[in-house]
């Protein structure tokens, strides 16, 4: 069992359009980031180097490092515990980023655990019975259904050729 997503992380840009930008996290979600009412949020003050993204053509200039959104365009200073002070790229942190960011295509997610549990249901199982079946546990498909876990090929394959009794189908279009 695959345990959930903890830090996340931004794998790829797929556009800019004035200041949104769509990413995609390691939960292979795309999802959109309005950096207007971000940069807005952060209440940046004046003469902060981070302001310059105000300014499309700045912002245009994203890349990704470290697994987060970098601007090599904007310098920040960081003072570091010995007292040193540093240059870098200017970045916000995933998380931050995940917090003030929207689905790409609200409602167009697989829902994968709300098919298991109108399966099960239609089948008048109960989720221990199906637990049982399946070989798993009712604490995890419980998670499942409440989409509240991700889920491994081969468990998915068990849970619906075992447990439910269908046939796995999976396309890719």
């Amino acid at each position: 069992m695959r345990k959930t997503i903890k830090m996340p992380r931004i794998l790829k840009i797929n556009w800019t359009d004035d200041l949104f930008i769509s990413v995609v996290f390691n939960n292979g979600e795309s999802r959109v980031i309005d950096f207007k009412m971000l940069l807005d949020k952060l209440n940046l003050i004046e003469g902060s180097p981070a302001r310059v993204l105000y300014s499309k053509d700045e912002f245009a200039e994203v890349t990704i490092k470290d697994n987060t959104l970098s601007w090599d365009n904007v310098e920040q200073c960081i003072t570091m515990k010995d007292g040193n002070k540093i240059r870098t790229s200017y970045q916000i942190g995933p998380d931050v980023l995940l917090q003030y960011s929207e689905p790409e295509f609200p409602g167009k997610g697989i829902n994968i655990g709300g098919r298991i549990k109108t399966a099960r249901i239609s089948l008048g199982l109960t989720q221990e019975e199906l637990a049982i079946m399946s070989g798993t546990s009712r604490t995890y498909i419980s998670r499942l259904e409440n989409n509240k876990s991700d889920i491994e090929l081969g468990t998915l394959r068990k849970i619906i050729e075992t447990g439910l009794g269908k046939k796995l189908e999976i396309r890719i279009s």
